[in-house]
């Protein structure tokens, strides 16, 4: 990756950083927040289309970023969460670019539907499954309540509002760079 584009990623991710700093802090139900962090980092691979090891060490660094300042339940979820959307964006972007203008929006969802889904997914192993293991007081019907809830109520409203962010954003962010070289 030339420098240029590490700065790129760089102020991207702070920038997504410090959106979703103050989205936390936002007047708005729990469910109309958009993740910053997701789609910046998606913007920036995007914009740069890096490799798949750089485009894992992006969404670890998102990981890391959403890890600092969550409200989850268990924020080092993130850190495993985030990589997982960042290649999801990267390979779904790579497949539709050249063949859909609304390439960065299906990027996008495809991104935070696989880190919201690695995320419950990670909650209910670390903090459902394995207490309620040792405790005998697991069942199904509770990890598909609370896999259902986490889906209608977070996943699902915070993909809708990322996708049409990151569209409206990529338009200009690309329209930017392209004058730039």
């Amino acid at each position: 990756m030339k420098s240029q584009d590490i700065a790129i990623v760089g102020i991207l991710l702070a920038v997504g950083a410090i959106a979703r700093f103050a989205a936390l802090y936002a007047p708005l139900p729990p469910f109309l927040v958009p993740n910053f962090v997701i789609v910046f980092y998606c913007l920036a691979i995007m914009l740069v289309v890096p490799k798949f090891s750089q485009a894992l060490g992006i969404g670890f660094i998102g990981g890391i970023i959403s890890a600092l300042i969550s409200h989850s339940i268990f924020p080092p979820g993130n850190l495993i969460s985030e990589p997982i959307g960042a290649v999801a964006c990267l390979f779904m972007f790579q497949a539709l670019r050249t063949k859909f203008s609304a390439a960065p929006a299906v990027a996008t969802l495809a991104a935070t539907f696989a880190s919201g889904i690695a995320f419950i997914v990670i909650v209910l192993l670390l903090v459902m499954v394995a207490p309620g293991v040792l405790f005998k007081a697991f069942n199904y019907e509770s990890m598909y309540a609370f896999f259902s809830a986490m889906m209608i109520m977070i996943v699902i409203p915070t993909a809708i509002i990322n996708t049409i962010i990151a569209q409206l954003l990529y338009v200009p962010a690309s329209r930017a760079l392209s004058r730039r070289s």
